[in-house]
């Protein structure tokens, strides 16, 4: 198991590395690797300040990537911004024109975000001009993903029309679609050349990134509105069933199931060495050790965890609908810091060189870091 795990870390920095563009310091898009292992090796600073804030016209439930000095983040306003990422300042938005809950995604110098209109588009990253537009025939609230094909860039997002969707990243140009049963909700995320995505009709699903075939499934009991988190042999998802399992992306088995009794689990869970760690329904955050299931610690907050937590090395953070935003250690569960927003927080986290950044229902997007590079600065819409 412990070659396993290796082979997992390995591959989420290759991920990450795959991205065109991305680099160390930058989150590209949701969950921050195109596994969504949602693990970061730095430090996070318990001393944390909030270091700007920017109001947007609605809430903030997309979660923010981060790439080069730029933070880019969806409103429910119907509108996509790019903020430097030092000061909060705009540097350009682009008006969707329905609201925009997808998490954007960063690879060579465009942003790929969906709408809840069913449209992917496809932004100039440094200036926001659009390049293209694919429609789907549903709502896309899940964050796009990226995976190459013989050389081919196909950028990869689910839809309420119960589609998975492949469309070539530079023409926009459907290339493939995979039926599921249900609503397509989360994000699709890629391990080795596979596809691993779940649905509201409780499959979870691993399809071959050439051509979309469907390699193996999973009825995992319940609906899947999440996303799965991955490494190299394993898929790991949270269902509405009270239940967090895990699946061998070989052949589709379940490999454990760890159930949770109230604890409907809408999020994506993190990965971190012999750790998994996911929110849930029950106003708990859930560790299970990732080896066979079995319950590590748990953290009450007071309200939901729909935000998807990350690992930042041996530091969990993440957001609650009782409008605080937490950090806990990863060994035991204990609380080091907190921030009070006072609306519920469904965004999930963006971490890269040292500066957290998420959003929140009051239309914030909200930024903190450590105590001695604290500014005055407070960017407004």
């Amino acid at each position: 198991m412990q070659a396993s795990y290796r082979v997992g870390w390995v591959w989420a920095a290759l991920a990450l590395a795959a991205l065109p563009g991305a680099r160390a310091g930058d989150w590209p898009g949701f969950h921050g690797t195109a596994d969504l292992a949602g693990y970061s090796g730095e430090h996070f600073p318990t001393s944390a300040v909030r270091r700007w804030v920017f109001k947007t016209g609605g809430p903030v439930q997309s979660s923010p990537a981060m790439v080069g000095g730029l933070v880019i983040v969806g409103s429910d306003d119907g509108q996509v911004y790019a903020l430097g990422r030092q000061t909060g300042t705009v540097a350009w938005s682009y008006k969707a024109g329905s609201a925009v809950e997808s998490s954007p995604l960063v690879a060579g110098g465009v942003v790929y975000v969906g709408t809840e209109a069913g449209n992917l588009l496809a932004l100039d990253a440094t200036n926001g001009q659009r390049r293209w537009s694919y429609k789907a025939a549903g709502k896309i609230a899940g964050s796009p993903n990226l995976v190459t094909v013989a050389g081919r860039a196909l950028v990869l997002v689910g839809s309420y029309d119960t589609y998975l969707h492949a469309v070539d990243a530079s023409t926009g140009t459907g290339v493939w679609t995979v039926a599921a049963g249900g609503y397509v909700n989360g994000t699709p995320a890629v391990s080795g050349g596979r596809i691993v995505f779940g649905g509201c009709d409780g499959q979870l699903r691993v399809v071959a990134a050439a051509d979309g075939k469907i390699v193996s499934e999973l009825a995992a009991g319940s609906y899947i509105p999440g996303s799965p988190a991955c490494d190299a042999e394993r898929a790991y998802t949270g269902q509405v069933g009270d239940a967090l399992l895990a699946m061998r992306l070989a052949d589709g088995a379940e490999v454990w199931r760890a159930d949770a009794k109230d604890a409907a689990m809408f999020g994506t869970p993190a990965l971190a060495p012999h750790r998994v760690v996911v929110g849930a329904r029950d106003m708990r955050v859930h560790c299970f050790n990732r080896d066979d299931g079995a319950p590590v610690w748990q953290f009450t907050t007071r309200g939901e965890v729909d935000s998807s937590p990350i690992v930042v090395k041996d530091t969990v953070v993440f957001g609650s609908d009782d409008g605080s935003v937490y950090a806990v250690t990863l060994a035991d569960g204990r609380q080091v810091w907190s921030y009070e927003i006072g609306q519920p927080v469904k965004s999930s986290p963006a971490f890269a060189d040292g500066l957290l950044v998420i959003g929140a229902d009051d239309g914030g997007v909200y930024a903190f870091g450590a105590a001695e590079k604290a500014s005055a600065r407070q960017p407004k819409r």
